[in-house]
């Protein structure tokens, strides 16, 4: 196992800088997820790391060796991809042990490495079958079985759930996680997905335009997210975000006028705002109620969406859209008015420049 170890890392393609500057500490043994939009350069990084692309500038290092002048092969790392890339000729026995025969090792040790990722991942019994006779979720665990058995310092994986259909993806975000609990191996994983980052990660970095916008435990970014970008991006549905004007504010809170002129109060360090200033209220759908009248702001339902253990209201107020999480066997009518009650202690504040008032 290793610890992995980014000093201003830089990459270019022409004129379009991918990655600006990244620096980040992955732990050894830990398990590290990269989200963000398209584009934002999180597969560049990931391959980056793995050699696959070369940095422009900067430092990589990998158990505390930098790794910049060493090929892909030389870095300790293994690297499992979107492709199961199993080659259809040969069974999975096969398939799982071709890298180390090329590497010309033992043929004893090849068959203690195989059968033990094999007994891993729960594939023993398929060993002698072919791809073809194989599920989308057995391929991925070949091969994921392909990359265990190099025993690598480190795994890297780009998106490889995203062929497979969502009720598998669920259950190989489980056998993700059972196999870091096992190998107690570095994991860096990338994926658009963030259930399957909220899910997996020890840590979050999310990144855009190729910077890193916070780094943190899944639920430290879901609770206190740094800015607008990652308030918006984590969270599904996203979380409500209405314009507002700064009333009151110290450092043991703030009162904001909304749009409509409700007053609503917020429980963040605003010794840093002053009154007229234009800031953004956040709140998370299953934060808000429908109750009032003090700290609430007037919508209109404008759809709702029950799916049994839950109900999604979708409404307006004043010109910006909202969803309230709801129990289950909440019917609010669509066109009823309402008042949503916004606590203090659970509202978010964020600056004209989209950053965020620290919260009390």
């Amino acid at each position: 196992m290793a610890d992995v170890r980014l000093t201003g890392v830089t990459k270019r393609f022409g004129a379009t800088e991918v990655l600006k500057g990244i620096d980040l500490e992955v732990a050894d043994g830990e398990f590290v997820v990269f989200v963000g939009p398209s584009g934002c350069g999180k597969s560049t990084l990931l391959r980056t790391i793995a050699g696959l692309e070369e940095a422009d500038s900067g430092e990589i290092a990998i158990g505390g060796r930098a790794v910049d002048d060493l090929s892909p092969s030389d870095r300790g790392i293994a690297m499992v991809f979107q492709s199961y890339a199993l080659y259809p000729h040969m069974n999975v026995y096969e398939n799982m042990a071709f890298g180390l025969k090329l590497a010309r090792m033992d043929k004893a040790e090849i068959d203690r490495r195989v059968r033990g990722a094999a007994e891993t991942l729960n594939i023993t019994d398929y060993l002698d079958r072919k791809p073809k006779a194989l599920s989308g979720g057995q391929r991925q665990r070949v091969a994921i079985g392909r990359a265990i058995v190099r025993e690598p310092q480190v795994f890297l994986f780009d998106e490889p759930l995203s062929n497979l259909d969502a009720a598998l993806r669920v259950r190989m975000r489980y056998e993700f996680a059972s196999l870091h609990e096992r190998l107690k191996t570095t994991m860096i994983y990338v994926t658009h997905d963030q259930l399957e980052a909220m899910t997996l990660a020890d840590r979050i970095v999310v990144l855009n335009g190729g910077v890193i916008e916070q780094v943190g435990a899944p639920m430290e970014l879901y609770e206190r997210p740094r800015n607008l970008f990652v308030a918006e991006f984590i969270g599904s549905p996203k979380m409500n975000l209405l314009p507002a004007e700064v009333v009151t504010a110290s450092a043991r809170g703030a009162t904001v006028r909304t749009a409509a002129g409700e007053s609503i109060r917020v429980g963040v360090d605003a010794s840093r705002a002053a009154p007229g200033d234009a800031v953004t209220l956040g709140v998370r759908p299953e934060h808000l109620t429908l109750s009032g009248p003090e700290d609430a702001v007037a919508a209109a339902v404008t759809f709702v969406e029950t799916l049994g253990h839950a109900t999604y209201a979708y409404l307006t107020a004043g010109q910006t859209p909202v969803t309230v999480l709801l129990p289950g066997d909440a019917r609010p009518a669509v066109g009823a008015a309402v008042q949503l009650h916004i606590p203090a202690g659970q509202a978010h504040l964020f600056d004209a420049g989209g950053e965020a008032f620290a919260r009390l």
